[in-house]
């Protein structure tokens, strides 16, 4: 059961950031604040659906790469949850540019690189005041299998780019979770699986709803003793 007062999911206007609202904004016991970002809320019909069905849910604006707009971000979500700070924090908002080894352009790996890694980075630095005087104090970066070293593939292997930034998000939140363990926040990279969205495509072998179900599940689980850990939905261990 995932007794909290308030999540914080981005890229929540599509795919498995729009089922964890969804699926989130069900739950009970209630949660008081869901507040769940895009880039373009006005353009977010989904996202929207579920906020005028739900009171619990506070849709904001955020562009993970527009550093500039962390400051007035961080003051609309403490004016939300208030002194009792952000329970949980879920760095979903990413892109996945696939392309071949022998294709794969500068460009392409510094646009990864910066929506994949810096961005969620920089976000959950700035938040993590509100965080660590929470009660649950839980940070959650969904990552990927494509971003383990030892678990490589024909298929996995032919994207660099978008490998290289799943791999540097890992290491920099692994390294960030030794910093900041000794304000009780617990840090856990989580790979939702091969799931049927946009970025998986159709021949993902997981349901939205089912890999969200299973995630809420293993995060309601997450305690200490899972710091720095590489898990999946189900809650097993993913290869560095």
């Amino acid at each position: 059961m995932l007794n909290v007062s308030s999540v914080l999911v981005t890229g929540a206007n599509r795919g498995i950031g729009l089922e964890l609202v969804r699926q989130l904004a069900s739950l009970e016991p209630k949660i008081s604040h869901i507040i769940a970002t895009c880039r373009n809320p006005d353009a977010a019909k989904e996202l929207k659906a579920i906020a005028k069905t739900s009171n619990n849910v506070h849709i904001l604006k955020l562009e993970v790469t527009d550093y500039n707009s962390f400051d007035a971000f961080y003051a609309e979500v403490e004016k939300i949850v208030g002194s009792s700070g952000l329970d949980i924090l879920i760095n979903n908002a990413g892109i996945a540019i696939m392309t071949p080894l022998d294709e794969a352009t500068p460009e392409e790996f510094m646009k990864n690189y910066e929506v994949n890694v810096i961005g969620p980075y920089v976000l959950a630095r700035k938040l993590i005041p509100l965080i660590k005087v929470s009660q649950r104090k839980l940070y959650i970066l969904m990552s990927s299998i494509a971003g383990s070293i030892e678990c490589t593939s024909e298929i996995l292997g032919g994207f660099p780019a978008y490998r290289a930034s799943k791999a540097a998000i890992n290491i920099i939140t692994r390294t960030y979770a030794d910093y900041i363990k000794k304000d009780g926040v617990t840090s856990v990279m989580l790979f939702p699986g091969w799931v049927k969205t946009e970025l998986g495509g159709p021949h993902a072998i997981l349901e939205a709803d089912f890999a969200v179900s299973n995630m809420i599940k293993t995060i309601s689980t997450l305690n200490a003793e899972n710091n720095g850990c590489f898990i999946d939905y189900e809650g097993k261990t993913v290869p560095w």
